[in-house]
């Protein structure tokens, strides 16, 4: 693994010249932060060595290396998932590679579905901690103390200091966000009645299919994590029985502007 992940910065760096403060993970129907960014690089999934290819629709599949307001940033325009039938080690890539291409702060967005009644679809969601349901971890196996320690502290996988300064930045910008706890499941079926229900007894407050794999890679790294969530459905009789990944898309794309706003002003204010 790490003489992969020096293989593909050493290409990275090659073509770009770019050490990244900052590096996003851009959810389903998020991918247009890009926008937002004076981008200087693009570099599709399929050109960057070692590196997967994203498969799911909303999910563009290229790093955009730029900056916001001055700060540097690189962006995934599409994650991968287990579900795609990578396994964990792939999954988590990425976030490896953009460690070590210079990036002291992660912060990671998706589309969740909802099961705390006080939300609805749209609400946006900071992450203050999850609970992993994955059926495998992303640190299995021998540890190369290159990258972090065999056990890591999992008090706090969610910077509280930058979701303290997220809340501060909503409020001045009248953005209105809740905080709660994600669960990650395995995917790719959306959740049964039944499924919601557990993950609400579990004490989550949303459910998704991301984030949590890439956030323990992170925590394994030392690095500092936002998480974002849109809540695209709700896990109850009267929304389950019609959500599509259409709907979640278009969720998620009319709360877009908000998230991206928020993401950006953090960036520039943290």
């Amino acid at each position: 693994m790490w003489e992969k992940v020096q293989e593909t910065v050493d290409f990275i760096m090659e073509r770009t010249n770019f050490s990244p403060e900052y590096g996003v993970i851009l959810g389903s129907g998020l991918g247009g932060f890009t926008n937002d960014m004076e981008v200087e690089h693009i570099l599709p999934y399929s050109e960057i060595p070692n590196f997967p290819v994203s498969t799911v629709q909303g999910h563009t599949g290229a790093l955009v290396f730029g900056a916001i307001k001055g700060k540097k940033v690189v962006a995934m325009q599409g994650r991968f998932h287990y579900y795609e039938g990578y396994d964990m080690k792939q999954v988590t890539f990425p976030v490896r590679v953009m460690k070590n291409l210079g990036i002291e702060k992660l912060i990671v967005s998706n589309a969740s579905g909802g099961v705390n009644s006080s939300y609805k679809v749209g609400s946006i969601v900071i992450i203050k901690d999850h609970i992993n349901f994955m059926p495998e971890h992303p640190l299995r196996g021998a540890n190369d103390e290159r990258f972090g320690p065999r056990f890591v502290n999992m008090s706090e996988p969610y910077s509280r200091k930058m979701r303290l300064k997220a809340k501060e930045i909503a409020s001045d910008l009248n953005i209105s966000v809740q905080e709660g706890v994600y669960l990650g499941l395995q995917g790719p079926t959306f959740e049964t009645l039944s499924e919601y229900r557990m993950v609400k007894i579990l004490g989550a407050d949303c459910v998704g299919m991301s984030t949590v794999p890439e956030v323990i890679v992170a925590s394994h790294m030392n690095l500092e994590c936002f998480g974002i969530s849109v809540i695209t459905d709700m896990g109850n009789e009267e929304s389950i029985d019609t959500i599509t990944h259409e709907e979640v898309l278009e969720a998620a794309k009319e709360a877009e502007p908000h998230v991206r706003n928020l993401i950006k002003e953090l960036i520039t204010q943290y």
